[in-house]
């Protein structure tokens, strides 16, 4: 495998400023299904920290006052469409109930939120995520509302600025939290990204066609981040990044006819489900194996937050290079 032809393939993103859920459907389909397990449970003992340096520690809150978690990205149309309303909500509720605006952190740049910000005149506090709470909260789609209540139980998932969501609001902050808070949901512990030089370990994938797939010593590997989306939906929004991930599409597919390197596409969940990620193949005539990352584990076990990146390991099973824009 010549390592040049890789960089070759990505050093024209220099500069780019960067779902699990069944058969996929409408955003306001895929966040109800995304909220059957989240309904009734805990919210994440998560603390996170605005980009203005405000530590915000969820699990203090809760029997205080509730919650509301905003998922959105500035590519994000209906993020956009909403953001007016959204510091509505923020003027209405602010004193009651605590807002936050959580970017995915996925394609994005800190200038890009910002510049976000200051569009629509965003005052709430504002969080760029690294998936880890995108993943405790089983992030499907872009905007995805999670309200919690002051008792610290979640209430509301969804993903339009409906009726539904402002009675949900409307309720929780006129709903005193119970006498007792209760417990905080188990708190997984989030693997540290992998850097150039670790040796990858304790991870496998199934593809798509049912193979398992573990990242141990062996052949050299080449693993491609990406979201089957990219090259249509943010060909408006993003076309450089659009424009990225079909080259990266492209030149992958003829590196890969090399057989001294396994190749490995791995899909975020975010927009995806298994059987568009089937379709996407299918459309594009892939012969790169595929798999969908259903939890976000892999992107945040390599610490990838911008597509496309491309993770080289070597036969030792240590990452050598990581190719990102």
């Amino acid at each position: 495998m010549k390592w040049s032809a890789v960089f070759l393939l990505l050093c024209g993103l220099a500069g780019v400023a960067v779902a699990a859920d069944g058969d996929g459907g409408s955003g306001a389909q895929r966040a109800q299904r995304a909220g059957k397990t989240l309904i009734g449970q805990p919210g994440p003992a998560a603390s996170v920290t605005s980009i203005d340096g405000q530590r915000i520690d969820l699990a203090s809150l809760y029997g205080k006052q509730p919650v509301y978690l905003k998922f959105w990205a500035t590519w994000c149309k209906p993020c956009n469409e909403q953001a007016p309303a959204f510091e509505q909500i923020y003027e209405k509720y602010g004193k009651r109930i605590a807002v936050v605006a959580v970017n995915t952190g996925y394609s994005e740049t800190e200038a890009d939120v910002r510049a976000f910000i200051a569009r629509y005149k965003l005052q709430m506090p504002v969080v760029i995520d690294d998936g880890s709470l995108a993943g405790k909260l089983n992030l499907r789609v872009t905007p995805q509302h999670v309200i919690i209540d002051a008792s610290g139980r979640i209430v509301h998932v969804g993903h339009l600025d409906d009726k539904e969501l402002r009675d949900a609001l409307e309720r929780v902050a006129t709903t005193r939290p119970a006498a007792n808070t209760i417990p905080l949901a188990p708190q997984g512990t989030t693997a540290a990204a992998f850097k150039v030089g670790d040796r990858v370990g304790g991870i496998s994938v199934t593809t798509m066609t049912g193979k398992k797939v573990s990242f141990n010593a062996g052949k050299p590997r080449a693993l491609v981040f990406f979201s089957p989306w990219c090259e249509s939906y943010l060909r408006d929004t993003r076309p450089v990044v659009a424009a990225a991930c079909e080259r990266t599409r492209i030149e992958s597919e003829k590196l890969a006819k090399d057989r001294s390197t396994e190749w490995l596409a791995i899909s975020s969940p975010l927009w995806t489900s298994r059987a568009e990620l089937a379709d996407y193949a299918k459309q594009h005539h892939t012969s790169i194996p595929l798999t969908l990352d259903e939890d976000g584990e892999i992107f945040r076990a390599f610490g990838v937050q911008n597509i496309p990146t491309i993770v080289m390991l070597d036969a030792q099973g240590r990452v050598s290079k990581i190719i990102a824009p």
